[in-house]
């Protein structure tokens, strides 16, 4: 069975300690979004081309949520109504691009939203408790975390976007990843681990 994607929005630096190993300030602001196009999500256990125009790709290991009921300025005590299931996810980065950008302060499109740039695991349906996120990098593990060390919880998250944009099924939010993201080379493989879900496993080609 398979969960027809709509949008692809991603939370931009929701883990301190992530904020932080990237030059920002965790306590300075809000949630920011940025989005991927539908069709650049990549099953678990694929195989990828690695990308053009970029030296320098990273692993970004979220926890990824997927709307299944429509939903517009939502609270954040009814923002969990809206979640249909999770999955683990790996938000694929242009490093060397994104620097530019933010550099030359331009958006993050082609840093973020190429193709086969979001790979998502299976999706598991019904409520997700707190567990730890992790990265490997061929067995090497580069990222280690829990869902509660997020600076904005999943309903903020979704109670914060629903304000901007009207949520509706289809939709998939990646929350954000913790400190420790890192690159890939050709022939590794990269697999983002969360207590009570499937990985979602890519290898570079």
């Amino acid at each position: 069975m398979r969960f027809a994607v709509r949008r692809i929005f991603c939370v931009g630096r929701n883990y301190a300690e992530h904020t932080r190993e990237m030059g920002g300030d965790p306590q300075a602001e809000p949630p920011f979004f940025f989005t991927k196009p539908a069709d650049a999500v990549v099953d678990s256990g694929a195989r990828i081309a690695f990308p053009t125009a970029t030296s320098d790709l990273h692993h970004e290991a979220e926890l990824v949520v997927a709307i299944g009921r429509a939903g517009r300025d939502v609270t954040p005590d009814k923002a969990a109504s809206l979640i249909w299931g999770h999955a683990a996810g790996n938000d694929l980065t242009r490093r060397d691009l994104q620097a530019q950008a933010k550099a030359s302060r331009r958006p993050w499109d082609m840093a973020k939203g190429f193709d086969q740039s979001a790979v998502v695991g299976p999706l598991r349906p019904g409520p997700l408790g707190d567990g730890a996120i992790r990265c490997r990098v061929d067995g090497r593990l580069t990222q280690d975390a829990r869902l509660s060390d997020m600076i904005w919880p999943v309903e903020a998250i979704i109670a914060h976007l629903s304000g901007l944009v009207a949520l509706a099924p289809g939709d998939l939010i990646f929350t954000g990843t913790p400190a420790g993201v890192g690159p890939l080379t050709p022939g590794q493989t990269c697999t983002v681990e969360i207590d009570g879900l499937q990985p979602a496993t890519v290898t570079v080609g």
